[in-house]
């Protein structure tokens, strides 16, 4: 029992604990929560009418928020250009095949070896339904989705001191979990300990709410039987003929499920942002960039190397080495700048903007952030485990093993991700060579799938803290950062304006980089205007 006096733990408090019984992937969604709003106001397309033709938008980075300003100014009539530092466009929307080549700071290089048609995502990977700017513009620009499975009740749960160290289905744990709660809460009631809290009406409503929701028998207890086999699954299936009588299942010790900690990723699933339905690209997540690219292919000038953004009262130039032609030092021009390079880019450049707007850049860390993608020679997960899709948990360095939601049934290679790091586990594994980040994660998938060395092929690692072009995987505000800095960093600061997912509430996700852009070209029109 807490002390009548004590006070509730504060949000620093609440962090730790939650890092201490879920470990890093569950401490960075907290803060996530806790740092940005959960829905999206996307209204639809922008009105940006009355552009004094011939006016100059100078943009700076082609990723999602840099295509998109650029494919709404110039409908608006602006006079565009986009300046990109990387050989493709796209941004952090990217997708990773057979034949492609991963270069990090400090010189690792990784030759993708992937079958063709497999693909990895080590940037964004889903879509929840109600970033509905994003979703309105892939509609828009023609790019196909299907669902994302993100919950999937054969999935695996794992906790190396839970269950002697065994994987668990999530459907079992799930079921017991529920089970065991709806029989306390049934107990209590019938004990009276509720008496004070709650009506007889809404005692009995409860009562019988409990009985559905656990799968009680009719006693108010959660036992082996049909009731519960029918939720966690049964020892032997039913069957047909003869001997085609199931036999239950025996749920897990109420203490070990209870003391286990694996409830934190029933309580993922529940989140908005991970909510079904959710959706992905066909073909791979850079299909959206493509889909981006189609729309402003003619604007775009790739390998430029931006090293200054200055500004007067007439307009703005931006200095940048042209990487195609010997790092050549060239300059561009224009009435206005949308910069969507990434805060921990753009902090270490020559940026002439206000003292405010300096301080915003300098106070946004980015996380960093591991991915790993593993060829398998089958789809031994599905042909040996029924899982098609989800998600598996585990409290181990790799966080969690995501199975694609495409390509069910298919023979020959597939590619699962083998890892997803946050916080200090990503730190660790950037700082190993590649060879040993695969060996580490197949060490650890051992404990889920102990078919995984048998059936390796190859794999690639993407360490997003060791990526030039984002030094990080995304901006991580803090409550008290974003009171002291928010308002001016998404302000326009003379003729300058930044978009991406740092500029947003939404950070991490593709429906930041949408609606920060839209707010973004909206607010600088706004400033257009006005010095017509």
């Amino acid at each position: 029992m807490p002390h009548a006096h004590s006070l509730p733990p504060t949000r620093r408090q609440l962090l730790t604990r939650i890092g201490t019984l879920a470990g890093s992937a569950a401490l960075y969604q907290a803060m996530t929560t806790l740092g940005h709003a959960a829905g999206t106001d996307f209204k639809g397309a922008p009105n940006l009418k009355g552009a004094k033709k011939g006016t100059k938008v100078l943009v700076l980075g082609a990723g999602l928020a840099g295509m998109l300003s650029a494919y709404e100014l110039r409908k608006a009539g602006y006079d565009v250009q986009i300046l990109e530092f990387q050989t493709r466009s796209g941004g952090r929307n990217i997708s990773l095949r057979g034949g492609d080549t991963v270069k990090e700071l400090g010189g690792a290089t990784q030759k993708v070896g992937f079958a063709a048609g497999n693909y990895i995502n080590p940037g964004p990977w889903r879509i929840p339904y109600h970033h509905q700017g994003l979703l309105h513009y892939c509609q828009e620009f023609g790019v196909e989705l299907e669902p994302f499975v993100e919950l999937n009740h054969n999935s695996w749960l794992h906790s190396s001191g839970a269950f002697g160290g065994k994987a668990v289905r999530y459907r079992e744990f799930a079921s017991d979990f529920t089970g065991f709660t709806a029989e306390l809460l049934s107990k209590a009631i019938d004990q009276h300990k509720l008496d004070d809290f709650a009506t007889p009406d809404e005692r009995a409503h409860l009562q019988s709410a409990m009985k559905n929701w656990g799968a009680l028998d009719k006693n108010g207890a959660y036992t082996k039987g049909d009731i519960s086999s029918l939720r966690r699954g049964f020892e032997r299936p039913q069957g047909g003929g003869i001997d085609g009588a199931p036999i239950p299942s025996s749920p897990f010790a109420r203490e070990e499920v209870l003391k286990s900690g694996l409830w934190t990723w029933m309580a993922f699933h529940e989140r908005l942002d991970m909510q079904t339905t959710m959706f992905q690209p066909v073909g791979g997540m850079d299909q959206i960039g493509k889909g981006f690219t189609r729309q402003v292919k003619d604007l775009i000038t790739l390998n430029c190397k931006v090293t200054a953004l200055h500004q007067s009262e007439q307009g703005v130039t931006v200095t940048y080495n042209d990487m195609a032609n010997g790092g050549a030092v060239r300059q561009a021009h224009a009435d206005y700048c949308v910069c969507t390079i990434p805060l921990s880019v753009l902090s270490q450049l020559d940026v002439q903007v206000s003292d405010g707007m300096k301080a915003a850049i300098q106070a946004v860390p980015y996380a960093s952030s591991v991915k790993m993608g593993l060829e398998f020679k089958r789809r031994f997960w599905e042909e040996d485990d029924q899982i098609y899709g989800g998600i598996s948990f585990t409290d181990q360095q790799i966080s969690q093993i995501s199975y694609p939601s495409h390509g069910y049934f298919s023979k020959g290679p597939a590619v699962l991700l083998g890892g997803y790091m946050f916080g200090p586990s990503a730190y660790d594994f950037a700082g190993m060579t590649p060879q040993e980040r695969l060996e580490r994660a197949l060490a650890q998938g051992m404990a889920i799938h102990p078919q995984y060395r048998k059936e390796f092929s190859n794999g690639v690692s993407f360490a997003w803290s060791r990526v030039p072009w984002t030094l990080g995987c995304c901006a991580m505000w803090t409550e008290e950062s974003r009171k002291t800095h928010y308002k001016t960093l998404c302000g326009v600061d003379n003729r300058v304006v930044l978009a991406g997912e740092h500029a947003s509430y939404i950070g991490c996700w593709q429906e930041g980089a949408i609606l920060s852009a839209l707010d973004a070209v909206t607010r600088l029109h706004k400033r257009a205007l006005g010095a017509a």
